[in-house]
């Protein structure tokens, strides 16, 4: 069995959060778990580290939160960050009296490759594909939950070959859906848009190797506090 990273919860809150923010202060701390098991399915790696390299696409999601979609009541158009920043239109819904609705999921995405992180990433440098051939993982089971401070965003994968498959970089993504309404046939149709984006990336300080037949949970935790 592998042992643990020797890291502990306040460590990572150190590493990416200062002692010295007075005790009310607004902060945030994020870091990434994997578990593997083999075809026994027994634990043989546990990693865990900080989450560092959150991209500008984070900040613009996270914005909506703070200002809203739209500039006010008199002025039905979005906000000029989901514009410039995330590349949104100014206005979606073509109906008098509809507005448009923003939505969004988070998935995992794993991949055996490496680069220099930029604020501006729109992908892994290699993702791993999901499927049953070598080289690939078979994603399964994703869950985001939330307990009132923390988002939980967690992801199965699974190795179905007779290889090893190794996962060196990991990244968040967002898929945003505008949900707007559109004429149609003399009334009006319901309709969406989709719109993807790397919300972080990180490489693994050590790889995490999925071996033959064997499976492994990643894990990435967001916490708020303040």
């Amino acid at each position: 069995m592998v042992a643990p990273d020797l890291v502990s919860e306040e460590d990572i809150a150190k590493l990416i959060m200062s002692d010295n923010l007075p005790n009310d202060e607004l902060s945030f701390k994020a870091y990434i778990e994997a578990e593997v098991y083999n075809k026994d399915g027994r634990l043989i790696q546990y990693h865990k580290q900080p989450m560092r390299s959150l991209t500008q696409y984070f900040l613009g999601l996270i914005a909506v939160l703070i200002i809203g979609t739209y500039q006010n009541p008199s002025t039905y158009n979005a906000q000029s960050i989901l514009v410039n920043l995330l590349g949104l239109p100014s206005q979606q819904s073509t109906v008098s009296g509809f507005s448009a609705n923003i939505v969004w999921d988070w998935s995992i995405q794993l991949g055996s490759g490496t680069q220099s992180f930029s604020p501006s990433l729109t992908a892994l440098a290699a993702p791993i594909t999901n499927g049953t051939a070598a080289g690939q993982l078979l994603y399964g089971t994703e869950s985001v939950s939330y307990d009132g401070s923390s988002i939980y965003v967690s992801l199965q994968v699974t190795n179905t070959t007779s290889s090893a498959v190794t996962v060196t970089e990991i990244g968040l993504q967002s898929t945003i859906y505008i949900q707007y309404q559109t004429p149609c046939c003399g009334a009006s149709s319901y309709t969406n848009a989709k719109y993807n984006f790397l919300l972080s990336y990180d490489t693994f300080s050590t790889p995490v190797t999925v071996p033959a037949y064997g499976m492994a949970v990643f894990q990435i935790t967001l916490t708020f506090t303040g």
